[in-house]
């Protein structure tokens, strides 16, 4: 018995065979396991379908970001962008595609970019002090596979966030 692909559970009984077969059947082996890889579907391709499905659904326009973020900025502000070293002041709404609202600010609230999400890391930089807008993130720019709180493991989140001001 030889085993070609452990990993993959995959042993193969090449006795008295000529060389010829064996190689057949090594590259059908080999096509074979080519063809189950590109099958599978990544979190990032189903969060990339699930955000364009719901600008879809609600007749909703944004540009993708290289990250995967999808955004769009709905007030320009004015002044400089924070950046990741900086406290930014927001208000800001987070939801599922699903509509539910898992947190809202209402009032400015200030918190580090250093300790937020990616998606926010990539997204509020964009904003300039009195300047709103909207992101779709996918969940590896998020929580990814943990759930956290009322968010499922591997959500997409949608935010609408007005930067009020940094420091």
């Amino acid at each position: 018995m030889l085993h070609l692909f452990p990993a993959y559970g995959i042993s193969v009984i090449l006795l008295q065979t000529s060389t010829m077969k064996r190689l057949l059947i090594f590259s059908l082996l080999i096509l074979s396991i080519g063809a189950c890889k590109k099958d599978k579907e990544t979190q990032a391709d189903k969060d990339d379908k699930i955000i364009q499905q719901y600008l879809s659904d609600n007749d909703l326009e944004a540009t993708k970001h290289a990250s995967g973020l999808y955004y769009n900025i709905t007030k320009e502000g004015s002044g400089y962008n924070p950046t990741v070293g900086y406290t930014v002041r927001v208000i800001y709404k987070g939801w599922l595609t699903n509509g539910t609202v898992f947190d809202e600010v209402t009032t400015p609230l200030d918190i580090s970019l250093s300790s937020v999400i990616t998606g926010w890391k990539i997204g509020v930089p964009m904003l300039k002090p009195g300047g709103k807008g909207t992101f779709y993130i996918p969940s590896e720019l998020a929580y990814g596979e943990n759930a956290v709180g009322s968010i499922p493991a591997n959500s997409v989140l949608i935010f609408n966030i007005e930067l009020v001001d940094f420091y």
